[in-house]
Order: structure tokens, then sequence, then C-alpha cells
């Protein structure tokens, strides 16, 4: 295996790496989730609520895969983050990604007007700033990247032209696209069904990975 991924795994899930910095950040995300959820008991919309756990949940699925691409590779995930973190949770996971995950669809919710319905550069906006948030958030992992806290060691997967088209699409894009399309979905039923089913395909992957075949990622 790489030498990054040899790192990643040093110390993976170790609970006395955590910093005292997680407990604010923790109660800066508990927050803004009660409030979401306050607003939508009152006015029955729930849609910030579910774009922010439709994203979390893609990215449980892809931290997933990921971990599965190390192990079955036996080479590398497609990123690894070996750096210093207050607690690894997956070779390309941690505590500081999770909490930023859990809000990126708030975020991007909250960009979109009220009607949704608004064109930007002839683009509908929810498209607009699917592309927009997956530009800038490939950006700053290129920031990351060069950092060395974010390692890509498939040639496939880095800075080159091939390999940040293969991010865009499917590091970010479709986190966005996700949130789109449950967002087309027109019953709370259908949303959270589908919501759901991200989650349930990330916890039997990891069952079956981490429990059944006893893998480490």
């Amino acid at each position: 295996m790489t030498e990054a991924t040899l790192q990643a795994l040093d110390g993976l899930r170790d609970l006395s790496t955590l910093k005292w910095y997680v407990i604010p950040l923790l109660a800066i995300v508990m927050y803004i989730y009660a409030t979401e959820i306050k607003k939508a008991r009152e006015g029955g919309n729930w849609e910030a609520v579910f774009a922010g756990l439709t994203l979390f949940g893609m990215d449980f699925v892809n931290e997933t895969w990921n971990g599965w691409v190390m192990v079955l590779s036996g080479y590398s995930a497609f990123w690894t983050t070996p750096g210093d973190t207050a607690l690894r949770t997956m070779v390309g996971w941690n505590i500081e990604i999770m909490f930023m995950f859990t809000l990126a669809g708030i975020i991007y919710y909250h960009t979109l007007s009220k009607g949704q319905n608004q064109k930007i550069l002839g683009l509908p906006e929810k498209w607009f700033w699917a592309i927009g948030f997956t530009a800038f958030s490939v950006f700053v992992e290129c920031l990351l990247n060069i950092g060395g806290l974010l390692v890509w060691d498939w040639a496939c997967w880095n800075r080159s032209f091939a390999g940040i088209w293969l991010i865009l699409l499917i590091g970010y894009f479709h986190f966005f696209a996700a949130i789109i399309f449950m967002l087309w979905l027109k019953t709370t039923k259908k949303r959270v069904i589908f919501i759901s089913s991200l989650y349930v395909v990330a916890i039997i992957m990891n069952v079956i990975g981490l429990g059944v075949m006893g893998w480490v990622y």
C-alpha cells in the first residue's frame, strides 16, 4: 500500500486523538439542525433538513466505497487523509470533514430562491449552484491536496485534466444532483424513502466490509 494509505490507517478511529474543538463544532451543527427543524415544524417545509441529510448520506456512501477501493486494490483509496485530525473515521474521512458535510446540503439549499425556479446565466438555479458548489469544493480539495492534507495516489484521480473531471463528477457533483432529485420528488414519504436508502446502502456496505469481511478502512 502507498505511504499515505499506511499513514491514514495509523490511528484509525482512535478516540485518544480527540480534541476539545470537536465539542463546539458539534454544538454548531446541532444548533443549525435544531433551528432548521424548528422552522420545519412551524412551516411544514422540511426541504432544508432533507437537503442536509441527503448530502451527508451521499458522502457516507462515497467514503465507504472509497474504503472498499483501498481494500480491494491493495494499493490505496482514491483519496486518503493521513494528516493530523481530531478523529479519522475512515481512510479518507475525518471528523472535521464530517461536520462540514452535515452542513453543506443546508448551505446549498439556502442559496436557492423561494420558488427554486429562477435562472442564472441561462441555467436553472439548482443546476447553476450545483455546478458552482462543485467547482468551489474541488478547488478547495486541490488546495488541501497541494498542502498534503488530502492525498491522491491514483493516476485517474488527481490534479490532471482527466483526474479533475472524475473528482468533479463523482467527488461532488452527484452530491448536489442527489439533492435536486430529492427536491424533485413530490411527497415527503418518497423523499424520506430516498434519503433512508442512502444510509441503508452505506450501513449494509460497512456491515459487510467492516463486520463480515473484517476489512480495515
